[in-house]
């Protein structure tokens, strides 16, 4: 009795998971597949396919401009990384206390994160123009002059960062609030009456017990980071002299400027070994700062 009704569960259980299957074959698993095999190939889209072995990942290494967007990709994430997660974090540590129109400001702070990029960075394109933007204009109150920024390769990379951390920490900001709200009471309690100032409460409770969160916002803003493209494309278009040529940027421009598929699937592979390595990393040091207890 009990295997008739265990294969009348199976054919349910077929039955209902084989469209959301057959999407995650043709999306996904098929693509993925698929833009393995081309990068071994040599393709521009009007001509046969043409198998070539190891040539693209053989001329990526030698060249210059990929290796430099990826220099450039390693600059935007030791600046946007720290930044993002510290910023998140202060705004969860405030919006997390008992004030008034603390909903207000918990919208307030994600409105970005729904926004789109395209309209953040035509936003921020318009606050960071040299002669009319509003970000000059308050520098100039003080006596400061600004700089170009996105017109300037030394700023336009930091413009860039500002943007994404603007948009994004409300992202993380939300992330730390669940984590917030699971740490229990009493131990915040037990430290007054024990005469901890509210830095040691954060230093030796919050932060701790927060670590698996932070973990999690740390893992995620990093995989993200790598895949910065929307904002360089709009603000920057990689300019300028190539100054915010990121991996993904450059991967599009192979693709379908120069249609070089081949040669962008290769580079598609390299970025997922620099994810796929860093992920690895991460999880498996996370034991000498995570704390689950």
């Amino acid at each position: 009795m009990n295997s008739v009704k265990r294969k009348g569960d199976l054919k349910y259980l077929i039955f209902f998971l084989t469209p959301s299957l057959i999407f995650l074959f043709l999306f996904q698993i098929l693509p993925i597949t698929y833009s393995l095999v081309l990068s071994f190939m040599q393709w521009n889209i009007r001509t046969p396919a043409v198998w070539i072995g190891l040539g693209n990942y053989a001329n990526l290494f030698h060249d210059k401009e990929f290796w430099l967007s990826v220099w450039h990709t390693f600059q935007y994430i030791l600046m946007y990384v720290p930044l993002v997660i510290i910023g998140g974090m202060i705004l969860a540590l405030l919006v997390n206390k008992k004030i008034k129109f603390q909903n207000f400001f918990k919208v307030s702070f994600f409105i970005p994160v729904i926004s789109s990029w395209v309209a953040v960075s035509l936003i921020w394109k318009g606050l960071l123009n040299p002669k009319y933007g509003f970000i000059n204009q308050i520098l100039s109150w003080f006596g400061i002059q600004g700089p170009a920024w996105l017109f300037d390769p030394k700023w336009a990379m930091t413009a860039i960062v500002f943007a994404s951390v603007w948009k994004d920490v409300g992202f993380i900001m939300v992330i730390l609030l669940g984590g917030l709200s699971n740490i229990p009471k009493h131990l915040y309690e037990a430290s007054v009456i024990d005469g901890a100032t509210p830095w040691k409460q954060f230093w030796r409770i919050t932060l701790p017990l927060l670590t698996p969160t932070l973990f999690f916002a740390l893992m995620i803003t990093l995989i993200n980071s790598f895949q910065i493209f929307d904002q360089v494309w709009i603000m920057t278009n990689g300019g300028p002299a190539g100054a915010t040529s990121v991996i993904v940027e450059r991967i599009y421009r192979n693709a379908f400027s120069y249609s070089k598929m081949g040669y962008a699937a290769a580079m598609s592979w390299i970025l997922f070994a620099l994810i796929f390595g860093i992920s690895f990393l991460q999880n498996r040091y996370q034991k000498k700062w995570v704390f689950y207890s």
